[in-house]
């Protein structure tokens, strides 16, 4: 029983050697050879050129936003002031209409920037969306190279060998491929 059970081994340990050999054979210089990868998508994003580039774009635009907030609230507490003088002067029915004409307009304008900071955010996730699916070729052939089932979101995994994460490889296919997703003829710093 004992010779039965080395035989059984031995043959296993061999058949094992075999589809490592031939995983080998077919191996892709620098990609791992595993049945499952993962990527840090947050970094994929972070660190390609697209990425970085549409990180900037809405950096810049968030930036207009805080300034146009710190300009129009500049003005709302210079008009504040201004009312709060008139008051002596009116009467308790014309200063009621005058604040809440005032307090009408601050809201608008607190629904307005709303609205652009909404919207800034939405143009966040499309183009997270848009990258993510330039970048899901790359990515399908990297699985293939290495020979994978799945690519999972390192996030979602709770233990893993650092050797199957691909997010550097990903980064340099993915700008090899897309470069920074700028529309053709459109130059690398514009906003869109």
């Amino acid at each position: 029983m004992a010779g039965l059970f080395r035989l059984w081994a031995l043959a296993l340990g061999l058949s094992f050697a075999c589809v490592a050999a031939a995983a080998q054979d077919s191996a892709q210089p620098g990609v791992v050879q595993s049945q499952i990868l993962t990527v840090e998508i947050d970094r994929l994003f972070a660190e390609s050129a697209y990425g970085q580039r549409i990180t900037q774009m809405l950096e810049t635009e968030g930036a207009e936003i805080a300034a146009e907030n710190r300009r129009i609230e500049a003005e709302l507490t210079a008009e504040e002031k201004d009312l709060t003088e008139k008051r002596a002067t009116l009467s308790p029915s014309d200063f009621r209409a005058l604040a809440e004409a005032f307090d009408q307009k601050v809201q608008e304008l607190r629904r307005e920037q709303d609205t652009k900071a909404r919207a800034l955010g939405n143009l966040s996730e499309e183009r997270r969306r848009q990258f993510l699916s330039a970048a899901e070729p790359v990515l399908a052939q990297l699985m293939r190279e290495a020979g994978a089932a799945v690519i999972l979101d390192k996030r979602t995994v709770f233990l893993s060998a650092g050797v199957i994460d691909i997010t550097d490889t990903a980064i340099a296919r993915i700008d090899a491929a897309i470069g920074d997703g700028a529309p053709s003829g459109e130059a690398p710093a514009a906003q869109e």
